[in-house]
């Protein structure tokens, strides 16, 4: 067992990265360290990854993401069952968090549909053959070619979902139903005024951000009789998301509530019953050892079907198939990052007595954001061997050209971490790969699926012809 920390800031205690064994909802979970030290997810040795494949790379359990997804998927039906006096339940895999074939088929196969928010997600989506019935189309400002493809989808079947997010986008999505001939089945997205969320960033219930209808002055009612009045629009439902990294339910609660209010009006106003409400996802994940332990799915998705069932029957209207849409808490722990160290410094603070050490690893801000964005903590750890050495308060930084290129702001590390070393970093799948950029032209690290003893890419790493094939003066 490690000595402890020589340097450690009393501010911040211990911030010792937890082992598979002792917080198992921050690692995949196959994750666990062998006799020989070296970390192993689902059978593979994380020092074969660095040998055979290359750092940084992004490291995928597909078996945890399908367990994770079929937790979810099973929770819908159980809790919203038509034995219960519901009316069916579904959940649908936010894409944004991470989206590739490989995913994408994943999820699928354990009964979730996808998510999109853009023109590349919806074609990707379709072309690895989410059926158009199983897919949803956001965004505030959609394009026209968003909106085409979501209704020609399937030889012109169209997807099943397209949430509203203005009174223009009425006009906008009517004028393509009507030109191609069809029926585009449409939900309202609505600010129901809930704040919820880890960051400002992503809270995105409360009346004064980009997303969603006013619900409370004026603007739903006049969305609603645009879509009923509109003979190529279809109304099924309404939608809301409050926002993302939530750590209770009692947003969740609190949002389906009013929905089921905003329900009632609508069928006072229109004479029926909406059969249709999407609650959005956002449930939260820990990514730390001083983070508390999640809310498991199977909770929150209860907690909602309690009150829209209390709400429907004070309220009498008829009760909705309920959908959500987690993305997070599906994807995020069942992958690691894994890097190789480079260059170790010790930087002073004030006195000889308190020094921070500078970890520098072979990625950074462009393949993990969140730490420079939201200034979001994560953990990491030795992942090719153990190390008895006193632990030292160290800060993992990447290789930009940024003092804010930072990984992890604060861990103790062994005092003998080393270049060469490779060091992971777990709860990584969700917005890791997916928000990456080629900031200093770094290459985009690639995708490893691990399963069964089992490695192989399902996103091959960028190289720098694919940078260098995209300016035209070369």
């Amino acid at each position: 067992m490690a000595q402890a920390p020589h340097d450690m800031q009393a501010d911040l205690g211990t911030l010792v990265a937890p082992e598979p064994d002792e917080r198992p909802d921050l690692w995949p979970w196959t994750a666990v360290r062998g006799d020989d030290g070296v970390l192993r997810i689902a059978g593979v040795p994380l020092t074969d990854i660095a040998r055979d494949f290359a750092t940084p790379v992004f490291i995928l359990d597909r078996a945890d993401l399908r367990a994770r997804a079929q937790v979810w998927a099973h929770a819908m039906a159980e809790e919203f069952w038509d034995g219960y006096g519901m009316n069916g339940g579904d959940a649908f895999y936010a894409g944004k968090a991470f989206l590739c074939a490989d995913v994408i088929r994943t999820v699928m196969e354990a009964g979730m549909g996808i998510d999109t928010a853009s023109l590349g997600e919806l074609t990707l989506a379709l072309r690895a053959g989410a059926p158009p019935s199983s897919v949803g189309l956001h965004g505030n400002n959609k394009l026209d070619a968003e909106i085409e493809l979501a209704l020609s989808a399937g030889n012109g079947e169209g997807i099943e979902r397209i949430f509203i997010d203005s009174l223009g986008e009425v006009d906008q999505v009517g004028a393509i139903a009507s030109r191609l001939g069809c029926v585009a089945r449409v939900m309202i997205r609505v600010k129901t005024g809930v704040h919820a969320g880890g960051n400002e960033y992503i809270s995105t219930g409360h009346e004064d951000q980009k997303f969603g209808v006013g619900a409370f002055d004026g603007q739903l009612d006049a969305v609603v009789n645009a879509i009923e009045a509109h003979p190529n629009l279809e109304l099924r439902g309404l939608h809301s998301h409050i926002g993302s990294q939530i750590a209770s339910t009692q947003g969740f609660v609190e949002a389906a509530g009013i929905v089921c209010d905003l329900l009632a009006k609508i069928k006072a106003n229109i004479g029926r019953d909406l059969p249709e409400i999407d609650l959005g996802g956002g449930l939260g994940i820990a990514y730390t050892g001083k983070d508390p332990m999640p809310i498991p799915p199977i909770e929150a998705v209860r907690a909602i079907a309690s009150v829209i069932r209390e709400k429907c029957a004070a309220l009498g209207v008829a009760i909705p198939r309920v959908s959500v849409e987690p993305g997070r808490s599906v994807v995020g722990p069942t992958t690691v990052t894994l890097y190789r160290v480079g260059a170790v410094k010790d930087a002073i603070l004030g006195d000889d007595t308190k020094r921070r050490r500078y970890v520098a690893i072979d990625g950074g801000m462009a393949d993990n954001i969140r730490p420079a964005l939201y200034q979001a903590h994560y953990t990491a750890t030795l992942a090719n061997r153990r190390s008895q050495a006193s632990l030292v308060r160290s800060r993992v930084v990447g290789k930009h050209c940024e003092s804010g290129d930072v990984v992890v702001w604060d861990v103790d590390l062994p005092d003998d971490v080393r270049a060469g070393d490779l060091l992971v970093v777990p709860v990584t799948g969700a917005y890791g790969y997916s928000m990456a950029s080629n900031y200093n032209m770094l290459t985009k690290p690639g995708v490893v699926a691990v399963e069964d003893g089992q490695a192989q890419w399902i996103m091959r790493p960028q190289t720098i012809d694919d940078l260098l094939a995209l300016d035209v003066c070369l």
